[in-house]
């Protein structure tokens, strides 16, 4: 199936890249030594239509299609992964359940204000014990009347510590694993909602993250998602595929800026009185880091391209998440590598996104899990 970047989708990538340049990029320094998110670029982002654009004009967004997304993750994250990480746990993971399974009330007081840049999402599934295997989640919603009561907890919630609200699985029917599961949009202010001090991290670390703890928190009825008991594994599968591919532009933002930083450190450390540019060893490493590159970015557009013609791109999204993750180790280790001691020194961008890029074959499905996953589409 062929496809090809519009105008409008390289309209927008200059767009986005000028503004992550000359607006992200002066945050950086300050936000990773703080492990804090600049929170005014939520707003700052809406303005300019940046933050969710892929939701519909007549709810605030900017009526785009999966490859527009994908082009400004991965124009974000060649900026700062922390700061991409913050958006994208709020537009792709914490908004997306409530505008594809949301009621028309939920739609107007949390997904509206959430594409404005008014309230911060997060989106909360993974457990202290209970990670890639979702069906084996903890997190317990029991009906009292109008209301749920959830006990339980919530570990490496992105936007934890500044979110107005997360969308949180829960069981309503534990006896129906998996399938007994619901999502519910917990708010900030609601009384058994408590959020741990903030996580220490490797790396990105302006991504601000957090355990969130539920005691006895009670929960509206009518703030969960489809309505009736059940369903709410498919509604997170769902959401996960588009992440998925999601993925694939965060790996290719990283792998570009360590590319860009290598290519430049080559052409200017000297050694045995050349740049190092000019040595063979060099200039193959950065070659294949060019090609798989390119590689990467052109497999997350496609597979965007099949998500948005309506295929079903469970192995594929999967696909994507797998290699360009693991394509990603590669890349970073061949630029530590030309650095060389340098790379090591904290003044040297390149052991940020070293260090940032280390996450993703762990989040949202480990690389193991999703051979497993591609595995099984495969019919064996």
């Amino acid at each position: 199936m062929a496809y090809q970047l519009t105008e409008e989708h390289r309209i927008f990538r200059d767009a986005i890249r000028a503004f992550a340049e000359n607006e992200i990029a002066p945050l950086v320094e300050e936000a990773e030594e703080t492990e804090t998110f600049p929170k005014h670029l939520f707003k700052r982002m809406a303005e300019y239509g940046f933050l969710c654009p892929r939701y519909p004009e007549e709810l605030g967004g900017g009526g785009a299609d999966k490859i527009a997304e994908c082009i400004l993750v991965e124009e974000l994250t060649r900026v700062c992964s922390g700061i991409a990480g913050a958006v994208v746990a709020h537009s792709g993971l914490g908004a997306m359940p409530i505008y594809q399974y949301g009621s028309e009330e939920q739609k107007e007081r949390f997904l509206v204000p959430a594409i404005k840049g008014e309230k911060i999402a997060a989106f909360g599934l993974t457990e202290p014990n209970a990670g890639s295997d979702v069906a084996s989640l903890q997190t317990r919603a029991e009906r009292d009347g109008d209301n749920y009561i959830i006990n339980g907890s919530k570990m490496f919630i992105s936007n934890g510590p500044i979110c107005d609200y997360v969308v949180v699985a829960a069981y309503t029917q534990p006896e129906r694993r998996g399938e007994g599961i619901n999502l519910f949009i917990v708010e900030r202010s609601a009384p058994g909602f408590n959020v741990s001090p903030k996580l220490k991290k490797v790396g990105n670390r302006c991504t601000e993250t957090a355990e969130l703890v539920f005691e006895d928190c009670v929960v509206p009825a009518s703030n969960m998602i489809g309505g009736k008991e059940g369903g709410g594994f498919k509604q997170i599968d769902d959401t996960l595929i588009s992440g998925r591919i999601t993925y694939g532009s965060r790996s290719t933002g990283t792998a570009q800026a360590a590319y860009e930083l290598s290519a430049q450190y080559a052409k200017e450390r000297v050694q045995f009185g050349r740049p190092i540019i000019e040595f063979q060893a060099t200039r193959f490493k950065l070659a294949e880091m060019a090609m798989n590159v390119d590689i990467m970015r052109t497999y997350t557009y496609y597979t965007a391209h099949l998500y948005d013609s309506g295929v079903n791109v469970r192995k594929e999204s999967s696909m994507v998440k797998l290699f360009c993750t693991e394509t990603l180790q590669k890349i970073l280790n061949d630029a530590m590598q030309i650095h060389g001691g340098y790379g090591y020194m904290m003044e040297y961008a390149v052991q940020r996104h070293w260090r940032d890029g280390r996450l993703f074959t762990v989040t949202e499905g480990t690389s193991e899990v999703h051979k497993m996953v591609i595995a099984r589409e495969c019919g064996f």
